[in-house]
């Protein structure tokens, strides 16, 4: 359902594993045969295929930055990579040269040592915000290199821009009742959804909550007070708007794995 939510509008392209391709190239080709885009993660971003779906990788654009989540064949396992500096290339559309920048391993919490789940860069200042094209020529996963590559447009780049409208299926989860989600948790979240009430806050992921703060239920990074809603007649906080839509899901649909607010907490 994140789709409904992304921060980001992006089309994905993969290449498949290959050996290192040439730094500066840019093009774009047509995904190879068995890899495909993938609805939106927890985090905001799109799930891609790398090497026919034996893995994944989840793109964010944040607040001028990239990361990039890896992840397993089953898209819900997080898979641990070799530490290593990742060269990148943004190439805006309509524009012929490419701008070199690079993605940093920083390992989330439970990463072995010499090991990264993740990998984020700051995107180059003359690309924050503009349609553009993302190479990274030689991403190594055990023995083997991959090449991968995404368009992003980045919709939502600038914050004077107004949310946009949610779809009826968004409307429809958010305003109606259902589990333990009641039409007073509707008028307490003030009759709204997500993308309307929060319009203009933008996520900022923080990956290493601190013992004590709060987090997200859905990623479990650091949650934000700005993005509180109301379920089951208690508070809860989220890290974006797409967490807030995969939780009412959940409390709609399986209101059982629903915990008190007090026990997402980083212990």
């Amino acid at each position: 359902m994140a789709s409904r939510l992304m921060i980001f509008g992006i089309c994905i392209l993969i290449a498949g594993c290959s050996p290192a391709a040439n730094p500066g190239s840019t093009a774009a080709g047509k995904p190879a045969e068995g890899e495909h885009a993938h609805k939106p993660s927890v985090h905001g971003g799109t799930l891609v295929s790398i090497g026919k779906d034996n893995y994944h990788v989840e793109a964010v654009f944040e607040s001028g930055k990239l990361r990039l989540y890896m992840l397993g064949a089953d898209e819900s396992k997080v898979v641990e990579v070799e530490a290593q500096t990742l060269a990148a290339f943004a190439k805006v559309g309509g524009v012929k040269d490419s701008v070199a920048f690079e993605l940093k391993a920083n390992p989330q919490p439970g990463d072995r040592a010499g090991q990264t789940s993740q990998f984020v860069g700051d995107i180059p200042a003359a690309a924050v915000g503009k349609p553009l094209l993302v190479t990274v020529p030689s991403l190594r996963i055990g023995s083997e290199r991959y090449r991968v590559a995404f368009n992003s447009e980045a919709v939502h780049a600038d914050p004077a821009m107004p949310a946009k409208l949610g779809s009826d299926e968004e409307r429809e989860l958010f305003l109606s009742a259902g589990g333990i989600y009641t039409d007073a948790d509707i008028k307490a979240n003030g009759g709204t959804i997500p993308t309307v009430k929060f319009k203009g806050i933008r996520a900022e992921h923080d990956d290493n909550p601190k013992p004590g703060d709060k987090i997200c239920p859905i990623s479990k990074t650091k949650a934000n007070p700005k993005f509180a809603w109301v379920i089951g007649g208690k508070s809860y906080e989220f890290c974006c708007t797409p967490c807030v839509e995969e939780f009412v899901a959940l409390a709609k649909e399986k209101p059982g794995e629903i915990k008190d607010p007090k026990d997402y907490v980083k212990k």
